[in-house]
């Protein structure tokens, strides 16, 4: 009979507890729709194909892992920007050394790419969630890198990761 009663409280609590909060994760719960303009490159070092990935994987990012429609017409959410910075720095000159073939000695360094994004978030359903914020992440790789490696892979980690905050920051209610 003890145990009949233990389950019966622990129905009723996860009951309870259910009602009092939304296990989905996410703070969209009315809005349809969702409008994401392109992000212009404004740094003043420009990767030619930063502008229009970023603005391909943002908008994959919401219109794949939510439930928003894509429109262009009196959209409930509304989200645009710029990138505002690209970069590469040198950071570090370790204690690594390489031999080359002439006898002498390199010393491996590391550069750091940055890329900021400036966002303005506008939710017509819910305005006191509008913000305007800028976001901003790094990836720091071997400086033996060419160009050509640095677009293609680094680029794609630090963009990856500001999406996920931009994506967190509307989407997820933790």
């Amino acid at each position: 009979m003890n145990q009949l009663k233990n389950l019966f409280l622990l129905i009723i609590s996860v009951g309870f507890l259910n009602s009092c909060y939304s296990f989905s994760g996410s703070s969209l719960t009315d809005e349809k729709t969702v409008q994401i303009n392109e992000f212009p490159n404004n740094s003043a070092l420009v990767n030619p194909t930063l502008a229009q990935q970023f603005s391909t994987d943002i908008q994959n990012r919401f219109l794949q892992r939510t439930t928003l429609k894509g429109t262009k017409q009196n959209p409930d959410i509304l989200i645009e920007g710029e990138i505002t910075d690209y970069s590469i720095t040198p950071t570090t000159i370790s204690s690594t050394t390489q031999q080359t073939s002439a006898g002498g000695t390199i010393q491996e360094s590391q550069n750091k790419l940055t890329i900021t994004v400036k966002v303005r978030y506008e939710n017509k359903l819910h305005p006191e969630l509008n913000f305007e914020k800028n976001f901003s992440d790094e990836a720091v790789f071997n400086s033996s890198l060419s160009q050509d490696q640095i677009e293609t892979s680094q680029v794609k980690i630090a963009t990856d990761r500001i999406i996920n905050k931009i994506f967190n920051d509307i989407v997820a209610n933790w």
